[in-house]
């Protein structure tokens, strides 16, 4: 079973096991559960899934994404970068109901692929990259919310030069980012 498969499953049970809590204490404790999805990587070519749950002012938030990146952010010679990410996040809101500003940060950990555009070459490898980032909850109809954000990922752990036949790949120690969700919540 892939990572992807085995972190939905994952993300599923967790969920599910913290929403069949006795109603009248998740009340209390002011607990939901949400899900989003991002647009940034539907223009990458990919795609993004996200569940979270969430008590008072925090949430946690578990993320499955796949982007390719455009090929004027992939080091010269090189094209079809493509990452698979799994992700277990924590955010902190400053305003009660998950609305208003947060930030937030986590663990990533990336999947990757590229391939060279003389020899055609391509190469495979993994990493782990440590997030921080925020953004702004606009709910506008009930629950129904956008989250404009961006995000500072710097890689940790995995390959800092891969070789793709002949030539070397060299990923960037630091990447940002910048996107729009749209999210539900409970």
């Amino acid at each position: 079973m892939n990572t992807t498969r085995r972190a939905l499953i994952g993300l599923i049970t967790v969920t599910g096991g913290l929403r069949a809590q006795d109603a009248s204490a998740s009340q209390a404790r002011r607990t939901t559960v949400g899900v989003e999805i991002d647009a940034l990587p539907y223009i990458l070519s990919g795609y993004y899934g996200s569940v979270w749950v969430g008590r008072d002012q925090w949430r946690a938030r578990a993320v499955v994404s796949r982007s390719t990146l455009p090929s004027f952010v992939v080091q010269d010679g090189f094209e079809d970068h493509r990452i698979d990410v799994v992700a277990a996040l924590v955010d902190h809101f400053f305003k009660a109901d998950f609305r208003g500003f947060w930030v937030g940060g986590g663990a990533e950990y990336w999947q990757n692929d590229v391939r060279s555009k003389t020899s055609r070459q391509s190469a495979s490898w993994d990493n782990v990259a440590a997030t921080l980032g925020g953004g702004y909850v606009w709910k506008f109809y009930g629950n129904f919310y956008l989250n404009p954000w961006s995000a500072g990922h710097l890689i940790v752990g995995g390959d800092t030069k891969v070789p793709v036949g002949a030539e070397t790949f060299e990923p960037s120690r630091f990447t940002g980012e910048v996107s729009l969700k749209v999210g539900w919540h409970f």
